[in-house]
């Protein structure tokens, strides 16, 4: 479509050039005057016009010079003028005024005289001189002509940048609006979220010490909140980095990835680490920080920490087994990331949904992709498929955000299976 627009404009100017030099022609065969220097110059004067919107000052020349040889010559009358008015409005609406009308001047100078010169002895010249004059005004109405389109060219160019930057100054203040949004979202999630885990990850830390104290045995229940709150908080911990670095970068592109205005997920206004109030205290005083003096920059969870989720599972009375297949080696921060929320999702659905059933995690890295399966033994039927949640919308927004594929369908003998295919490469 584009080559199409491209060439709309040769093909007129072409069909103009072929215009103007068959009226010209036709001139020229019906003056008794005229020769085949006369044809050529005409054809040659009138074929330049095809250049008058590309390169405007050699058609100028061409067709001034080659119809100033026929009106010097033959006499032809106005018509001649023609190719020359066509020639100085490309020249003109280009921009060259100076050049426009030297050209314009000396062809009606030259064919003036060529007109007088050849005029019988006691014939009055002052229709001569008339047809010259009016010719002018046809000269200056060309000029006035091209600098209108100039001018009206220059507008339509100046409106089309003053909407280009209407249009990137809107996406900038969206670009803001969304970066001021996450950190408000972050705010929000520290503000509520984080102080409660804190709570209950404290207090579940101050029952196991008391237990331990009195040497009583630690309920493994109590054990699975403790490490359960602590990996919440880390989790918590570094979203909210993630929410906090796209909101900087959104806000102030020209600024990398990095600390935040408004401190970290666990921060004093001060920047510095803030110390719990629910915080345990040993009996000399000490508190009792566990996890939470942690460094701040925390790392989002990715199979590397497969085997401490498939464990804390366990703990829940989950019977699950682990196999990966395939070299192990480093993956892209999405697809570890979207990898490790693929299984924790599945297995609580597991907990959650299929009481008693036992889970098997499959991780399958290949050289294109890495293919993650989650499969249960529980009661669920292909004839009645359980309703999708937001958990399974939410790992299917995942995997379709990587470029990759995601069945999560109930079983032909039984239970319920997730699979994700997730590219290793840029997804398309």
């Amino acid at each position: 479509m584009s080559s199409v627009h491209a060439w709309r404009p040769v093909a007129v100017d072409g069909a103009l050039a072929v215009v103007v030099a068959v009226l010209q022609s036709a001139t020229v065969l019906t003056n008794p005057g005229a020769g085949a220097l006369d044809l050529a110059a005409v054809l040659v004067a009138s074929a330049a016009l095809v250049a008058w919107r590309r390169a405007p000052l050699v058609p100028l020349l061409v067709s001034t010079l080659g119809m100033i040889v026929y009106a010097a010559h033959a006499q032809p009358g106005p018509q001649a003028a023609f190719p020359v008015m066509v020639a100085v409005f490309g020249a003109v609406r280009a921009g060259h005024r100076v050049p426009a009308a030297l050209a314009g001047t000396l062809f009606l100078g030259v064919a003036l005289a060529a007109n007088l010169a050849g005029v019988p002895s006691g014939q009055d010249p002052q229709p001569i001189v008339q047809q010259t004059v009016l010719l002018l005004g046809w000269f200056l109405a060309a000029g006035v002509a091209g600098t209108v389109t100039r001018h009206r060219q220059a507008y339509l160019e100046q409106a089309e940048q003053r909407a280009t930057e209407a249009e990137r100054t809107r996406e900038e203040m969206a670009r803001r609006r969304a970066g001021e949004e996450r950190l408000r979202i972050a705010r929000e999630l520290h503000d509520s979220l984080t102080h409660s885990i804190s709570v209950i990850k404290v207090q579940a830390g101050v029952a196991v010490h008391l237990a331990r104290k009195r040497g009583d045995e630690v309920p493994a229940a109590l054990l699975a909140i403790q490490e359960a709150s602590g990996d919440a908080m880390r989790e918590l911990r570094a979203t909210l980095e993630v929410l906090r670095d796209d909101a900087a970068q959104e806000r102030d592109p020209d600024d990398g990835p990095g600390g935040s205005p408004t401190g970290g997920p666990d921060d004093g206004q001060d920047g510095g680490p803030r110390e719990n109030p629910h915080a345990a205290r040993h009996e000399d005083g000490r508190a009792d920080r566990h996890e939470d003096a942690e460094p701040v920059r925390a790392e989002p969870s990715g199979l590397d920490r497969l085997d401490d989720l498939v464990d804390r599972a366990r703990s829940t009375g989950l019977p699950a087994t682990v196999t990966v297949s395939g070299e192990r080696r480093r993956l892209p921060a999405e697809v570890d990331r979207a990898a490790y929320r693929i299984v924790q999702e599945a297995l609580t659905n597991v907990s959650r949904h299929a009481g008693g059933a036992a889970a098997s995690v499959r991780i399958d890295y290949g050289g294109t992709e890495l293919v993650v399966q989650v499969e249960d033994d529980g009661g669920a039927r292909r004839e009645a498929p359980p309703v999708p949640g937001v958990g399974l919308v939410g790992m299917r927004e995942r995997v379709t955000a990587l470029g990759g594929r995601l069945r999560a369908e109930p079983r032909a003998e039984g239970g319920f299976t997730v699979r994700a295919e997730l590219p290793l490469g840029d997804p398309s």
